[in-house]
């Protein structure tokens, strides 16, 4: 019979995955889909009860969100401007019942290229902790998703919590998603932005594509393109297609490659519009 573990602590958590192979269980909206139909019998590690993992904390140098952190609690939040993307990108992860149960960390560990989370974290230059039974160590997010449902994590590590590094300028982000309708769909493509500002001109900008790529990703020739840029509504005029000439889209039921990149330009250009319109 498959076994069933539901750890109080963080410490317990890491040393049942020091002793075999567990699947590790928060939120399951993307677990228990899957396997419609099917008989479970899988060996589950439930961190549901771990109350260390929840929750959202100003930490001095970044904010942590706790791994078990749903999308509700994260849009209820009070968070500056920097999170308006990242809140925006919440309410788009499916219905109100899946953002109740559905954690952050449980949508990058699920490493989907469509992932709504994952641009929005990146334009936030967020860093993952991963703990296992010998301590924890942060490390940036385009590192820990390598590819389409693959991650760095090992078999006995568990991402513990995403960290938001705090921004040394007035910062705001923004997020935009294309799908077949408005809600409760995959997305197409999905562009975020995060701008740093001073005395009205770009000082920093992150910039990140989804659904575009295995994996969702920056666009350092972009960013690049932006500094020093006045910020104003026509912003994403300076977004151009070569800024995105490192995506490699794929052809599915959703869209070509061609469109992908095509749209993708568009929806780059209409975030920095309204985060210059915004300044």
């Amino acid at each position: 019979m498959p076994s069933y573990l539901r750890p109080t602590s963080l410490p317990e958590a890491v040393a049942a995955l020091a002793q075999g192979s567990l699947t590790v269980l928060a939120g399951g909206t993307d677990y228990y889909p899957s396997r419609v139909g099917k008989p479970l019998t899988d060996d589950i590690l439930d961190i549901s009860a771990i109350a260390g993992l929840r929750g959202i904390r100003d930490d001095g140098a970044h904010w942590r969100i706790g791994a078990t952190t749903s999308w509700s609690e994260l849009i209820a939040a009070e968070l500056p401007p920097l999170f308006d993307g990242l809140k925006l990108a919440a309410r788009e992860i499916g219905g109100v019942q899946i953002q109740n149960a559905g954690t952050i960390a449980g949508n990058l560990c699920n490493a989907s290229p469509a992932a709504d989370g994952v641009p929005a974290l990146l334009a936030l230059d967020a860093r993952v902790e991963i703990a296992d039974i010998a301590g924890s160590a942060s490390l940036a997010l385009d590192e820990f998703i390598l590819g389409n449902r693959r991650t760095v994590l090992r078999p006995d590590q568990l991402l513990s919590a995403i960290l938001i590094p705090k921004p040394a300028h007035p910062a705001r982000s923004h997020f935009a998603k294309l799908g077949a309708r408005k809600y409760l769909v995959v997305s197409i493509v999905m562009a975020a932005a995060t701008l740093e500002l001073e005395s009205g001109r770009v000082c920093a900008a992150r910039v990140a594509l989804g659904a575009a790529s295995e994996m969702a990703q920056r666009l350092p020739l972009l960013e690049a393109a932006l500094i020093g840029r006045r910020c104003a509504a026509q912003l994403g005029e300076h977004a151009k297609a070569e800024h995105l000439a490192a995506l490699t889209p794929i052809d599915d039921v959703r869209a070509s490659r061609e469109y992908r990149l095509d749209a993708g330009l568009v929806l780059v250009r209409r975030v920095l519009n309204e985060l210059g319109a915004r300044a």
